[in-house]
């Protein structure tokens, strides 16, 4: 995976899910002031990603790189994004992170997480995840076909017609 990094500001809380997903290093800086997160970038390296105007500004301005990112949906945003950074829109489950705290995951054996899921989920999956951050417990279920068809709509998403 890349090593880009970044750091996501409150309007973006789901596209740093997804880009979690997808194995990008992403921080949300959900109640970070403008001056916390440009910290932040500068420290980390990170690209900052906002649909807030006057911290793309601030950034650029500063020499920090910052991406105002378009769209009402997340799809949208997403589109946006891959098209503007050439994000990669494929997931790779070994460098994949957490979606909630953006920690790697890696893989657990089945035996190990009986007690971590249900049941039927123990009986119906073979292979499981574990975050190594917050130790949530992944499988490929139904949410996996819901995540690839996002996948595809982002990828398939018609461009704005430039006339």
């Amino acid at each position: 995976m890349s090593d880009i990094k970044f750091i996501v500001d409150g309007m973006l809380g789901r596209v740093a899910r997804w880009l979690r997903m997808l194995g990008y290093d992403t921080k949300y800086a959900g109640d970070l002031r403008d001056n916390e997160i440009l910290e932040i970038a500068t420290n980390e390296g990170r690209i900052i990603l906002t649909k807030d105007y006057q911290l793309y500004r601030k950034a650029n301005a500063s020499g920090i790189k910052a991406v105002f990112v378009e769209g009402r949906t997340h799809i949208e945003k997403m589109v946006d994004l891959s098209r503007q950074l050439n994000i990669s829109l494929e997931i790779n489950i070994e460098k994949s992170r957490c979606p909630k705290c953006n920690s790697p995951i890696k893989p657990i054996e089945k035996e190990s997480i009986k007690d971590k899921v249900l049941y039927s989920t123990y009986k119906t999956y073979n292979e499981f995840w574990i975050c190594t951050g917050c130790s949530q417990v992944y499988w490929k279920g139904s949410h996996w076909k819901k995540i690839n068809d996002s996948l595809n709509k982002i990828k398939t998403f018609p461009l704005k017609n430039s006339s």
